[in-house]
């Protein structure tokens, strides 16, 4: 950690001469960057005067080099309770508080300093580059926040009104959410983790019919768009999984990244992506009354993957797989 501007050379007081050399001596093997010599002296210096606030503000900036936190903040306390209208025991305290990234408190200390000292650009520099730590504080755990406590529900809400007016039990539509929104929620939280999702379609298995020791809830499809040969194939498949299974819903999951076709991007028209490059997932929800798609963008910002809110699309200009299930108006 780099010194701060340092050492104050300061009056004596009642200490006398022993005193003065030990705090000179100090100083000069605090500039020379010695500073558990410097902290020692220092300390030698407040036994024969106890009552010297400048022995205890040089004596903080010393243990602040050395990242002796906690022992730097007590001296700066003393500062302050010797000599409280003195701004450099403010000043040492806001410098040992940034260091503990208690930027809000460090904040207050260096007003505090300015107060009794308004001229000082120092502690001017100080209050500014404090403001925006702090703002860069509050955006990173934001950040980590959206990331952590992730919930696609809120932002289902038009179709969670679509599944309730088009399936006919309130168990049934809300067994048919739940699986959307649990795909969704894993494959994001997979991205922020890993910045990559499977390439897989989730199936809602009859629990009652399905044959579970024959047929798993996941089908990986990571070489279905590679081509439009593998494609057609692919969704051949899916579409015979789907009904031997007897599954009631599909989900696909696939990163943005991992479609070679079809790049439903790269329409014009009424099929205009308007979402930009970055990466991200589409979600394409299957069912034989109602589908949907989704693409979840996704973006960096101070060094960390997050995703953005899904945006519904499209599914005649920007399905990824056509139909898998066959059509039916109303699910009984």
């Amino acid at each position: 950690m780099m010194a701060e501007r340092v050492v104050e050379s300061g009056k004596t007081t009642n200490g006398g001469e022993a005193e003065k050399s030990l705090k000179d001596k100090g100083n000069e093997f605090f500039k020379a960057g010695n500073y558990l010599k410097a902290a020692a002296l220092y300390t030698q210096a407040i036994k024969l005067d106890p009552s010297n606030a400048t022995l205890y503000s040089n004596r903080a900036a010393a243990f602040l080099s050395l990242v002796k936190l906690s022992k730097a903040l007590a001296d700066a306390d003393t500062t302050i309770k010797l000599n409280p209208q003195w701004e450099k025991g403010y000043f040492r305290k806001g410098c040992v508080l940034e260091a503990m990234e208690k930027y809000e408190d460090a904040l207050a200390a260096f007003e505090m300093a300015l107060q009794y000292n308004p001229q000082s650009t120092e502690v001017s520099r100080k209050i500014k580059r404090l403001g925006q730590l702090q703002k860069e504080k509050q955006r990173a755990q934001e950040l980590e926040n959206l990331r952590s406590n992730v919930d696609m529900a809120k932002h289902l809400e038009s179709f969670k009104s679509e599944m309730s007016e088009n399936y006919g039990t309130e168990e049934c539509w809300k067994e048919v959410f739940s699986f959307v929104v649990e795909t969704m929620e894993t494959a994001v939280k997979a991205w922020h983790e890993t910045s990559k999702v499977d390439t897989r379609v989730y199936f809602l298995l009859d629990k009652e019919k399905t044959q579970t020791d024959k047929y798993a809830p996941a089908v990986n499809i990571d070489k279905a768009f590679e081509s439009p040969h593998t494609h057609s194939n692919c969704f051949t498949y899916l579409r015979q999984y789907a009904e031997e299974s007897l599954s009631k819903a599909a989900c696909l999951v696939s990163a943005k990244s991992s479609i070679s076709y079809p790049q439903v991007w790269k329409g014009q028209g009424s099929r205009k992506w308007k979402l930009g490059l970055n990466d991200g997932i589409f979600v394409q929800f299957e069912s034989p009354s109602i589908r949907k798609v989704w693409f979840i963008p996704s973006s960096k910002e101070k060094g960390q993957t997050l995703c953005r809110d899904p945006q519904a699309l499209d599914i005649g200009a920007h399905e990824i797989l056509p139909r898998i299930f066959k059509e039916q108006s109303k699910s009984s």
